[in-house]
């Protein structure tokens, strides 16, 4: 691309195969598909975290999410978490009008380490996702053994923690959920 473009832009340039693509600060961002490992954890996460959550969420694997830190008319920052959980209302909205999901609709994003995103995910990602206001944001690690590290947001300060947690994780926000590692890896 010649120029920076707006979250517009970006969706109008559709899926690239292979791999997947990202908007940050209006450059377009390629990155290679992720391994079968990956896929599979991502999937048993999912799976075991939809008959947990509240009426009103739902949860999707691998989809844009504006994280709307900019004007819509400014290059803007889309990212494709591995799993976000969202509004319901606002899967609806993207069904029936198009476009994509919005940082303020959603709840929690997951991104799960593949080789060369430890730092992408545990720097660059945390610092936007927290600026866009999402109220939680878990890192999975498939490394043995498996773990997570779930964030959430503490005012002006970003993201906080509690440190990495192996075999089984338990969380009350956003939302009640207990999480067994050993079965994503």
């Amino acid at each position: 691309m010649d120029r920076l473009l707006t979250i517009d832009e970006y969706l109008a340039l559709g899926e690239t195969e292979p791999g997947y693509s990202e908007l940050i600060g209006g450059r377009l961002l390629m990155s290679p598909s992720p391994a079968p490992g990956h896929n599979k954890a991502s999937f048993r996460l999912l799976a075991q975290l939809e008959p947990q959550l509240p009426p009103d969420l739902d949860g999707v694997q691998d989809v844009d999410v504006d994280l709307e830190l900019v004007p819509p008319d400014e290059p803007g920052y889309a990212r494709r978490p591995d799993i976000v959980v969202a509004d319901r209302a606002a899967f609806e909205r993207v069904n029936e009008h198009g476009g994509m999901l919005r940082a303020s609709e959603v709840a929690l994003v997951v991104e799960i380490v593949s080789p060369g995103s430890k730092r992408i995910d545990n720097v660059d990602k945390r610092g936007e996702y927290a600026d866009a206001g999402i109220p939680a944001y878990w890192i999975v690690d498939l490394t043995a053994p498996v773990s997570l590290v779930a964030f959430h947001r503490a005012g002006e300060f970003g993201y906080q923690d509690s440190g990495a947690v192996t075999g089984v994780h338990t969380s009350v926000e956003p939302f009640a959920a207990t999480i067994d590692l050993t079965a994503l890896g």
